[in-house]
């Protein structure tokens, strides 16, 4: 896809926190020496390395060294792979220089039941293929929830968020269900965790109401939005566009979640994303950089 110098100047300097690049153990479009090109032509500043499987911040740094100009932002994942809500692997991931994590995504309890609910012959993305083919094997990967029988944080989780807010991590929610993201967020505030993210707020899986997005404004936290969420019809555009403009720029941040084979690349995905919203529904040049460059860097101590 090509755009405008215009358009492009909506993303330059910014940040994509949502990419899954490879290697990975899903098949990906690109690998991170690809995406650093790319992310170095299209004038971003990085981009967050995501995968449902492993700690990518080793990855970051050896990227660093072959592309000093571009940020990369190492991430882990908290699903079984790491063996869940698991502080140990957390301490090692804040010590390997991880400055986002991820709750469950793939794994948690509440995407789960949607994935695997309903019509059971619906086509099921690879990773929800790939866990079938552990339990069929034997090697299940467990779901997780955060929250006790009772619905409190389970001991756990305090323990991670501890270890979050003493190495000044970004905190993302990631597919959890509604009641554990208000109680993680709750404890998250408590600990003076300060960098949140709301994974998801129009997805599916996640979705939340403009009434709810606003009740969890008041833990600090920012609310995503990716392109894949509309792109792929999971959710219309104009609601995508209404659900940002009532909380407000101010308090959203724009990523893309790309990375499929089959889709464009994520710094097209951040362009499309800008110009769809500045020609289609009148945002203006400064809320739309607000979303991409400056909350982004705000979160990685940027600006």
């Amino acid at each position: 896809m090509e755009f405008s110098q215009e358009i492009l100047s909506l993303i330059k300097g910014g940040y994509d926190l949502h990419v899954h690049s490879g290697p990975d153990i899903l098949p990906r479009k690109m690998d991170d020496i690809e995406m650093a090109e790319r992310i170095r032509k299209s004038g971003m500043a990085g981009y967050a390395i995501k995968s449902h499987f492993f700690n990518t911040a080793e990855r970051a740094q050896l990227m660093h060294k072959l592309y000093p100009e571009c940020d990369f932002v190492g991430t882990i994942s908290l699903n079984s792979y790491v063996g869940g809500i698991n502080p140990a692997a957390m301490e090692m991931a804040a010590l390997s220089g991880v400055r986002l994590v991820w709750f469950p995504t793939c794994d948690a309890q509440n995407e789960m039941s949607h994935v695997f609910g309903g019509d059971p012959n619906k086509k099921l993305p690879y990773w929800a293929r790939l866990k079938l083919q552990m339990r069929d094997a034997g090697r299940e990967a467990p779901s997780i929830r955060i929250l006790d029988e009772a619905g409190r944080l389970k001991d756990e989780v305090h323990s991670v968020l501890d270890i979050i807010a003493e190495h000044n991590i970004i905190l993302t929610t990631g597919h959890l269900a509604h009641d554990e993201t208000f109680a993680l967020l709750k404890a998250a505030k408590e600990k003076g965790i300060r960098k949140i993210i709301v994974t998801h707020v129009d997805f599916p899986a996640t979705y939340y109401t403009v009434e709810e997005q606003k009740e969890l404004l008041r833990y600090g936290a920012l609310m995503e939005h990716c392109y894949t969420t509309w792109a792929t019809g999971k959710v219309e555009f104009d609601e995508t566009a209404r659900m940002i403009r009532e909380l407000g720029p101010e308090n959203c941040i724009l990523a893309t979640d790309l990375g499929q084979q089959t889709a464009i690349y994520p710094d097209e995905g951040m362009a499309e994303f800008a110009r769809r919203l500045k020609e289609e529904k009148g945002f203006s040049d400064e809320e739309i950089r607000t979303m991409t460059v400056h909350n982004p860097r705000r979160l990685l101590d940027k600006e």
